[in-house]
């Protein structure tokens, strides 16, 4: 978990018309501001969507990596209350290499969000607490799904707790 690889943006799928419909079952809401599908589930569906800087009403938003499936966000809600965020922002106290390599993982962040736009009021702000803390595991389990292990070392540690969020028949 202490190192990093270096990042390359993650590739993004086009939002399909079943994609979005998809998605809306998933969020109980129409998508908003997608900019591709940056992570699908085994049994194919969205399970990561990648956001627009800015939606459509011109609201700047700093959630690049939106976590879709709904399995995931209800395992992530459990990491979450049973003191998983706190667990991990001990590391990064605790694990000089594991910070240096959220840091590293704030400014991958950074740089995808930037290929998708300039929003000056989302400058240096990235998600899920990054760099310095652990605010939200949805968010960091987003970013290291849709640009894969090595990347985001928290995210990656969160997601190992994770069971299997998607069986391949679906959600």
């Amino acid at each position: 978990m202490s190192g990093a690889r270096t990042p390359e943006p993650p590739k993004l799928e086009p939002m399909s018309a079943a994609d979005a419909a998809v998605i809306e079952e998933q969020l109980g809401r129409p998508p908003r501001g997608v900019a591709g599908i940056a992570y699908r589930c085994p049994a194919g569906h969205p399970g990561v969507v990648a956001t627009e800087p800015r939606l459509p009403d011109g609201t700047p938003f700093p959630t690049t990596y939106y976590l879709t499936c709904p399995n995931a966000v209800a395992a992530c809600s459990r990491l979450e209350s049973i003191g998983v965020m706190v667990e991990l922002g001990q590391l990064l106290a605790d694990a000089p290499e594991v910070a240096a390599a959220y840091r590293r993982a704030h400014e991958a962040y950074l740089a995808d969000r930037a290929a998708l736009g300039d929003v000056p009021e989302l400058a240096g702000v990235s998600a899920g607490g990054m760099p310095d803390r652990v605010k939200c595991l949805h968010a960091l389990v987003a970013h290291s799904l849709a640009a894969g292990p090595g990347v985001n070392p928290i995210g990656d540690a969160a997601l190992a707790r994770l069971p299997l969020i998607c069986p391949p028949t679906g959600h």
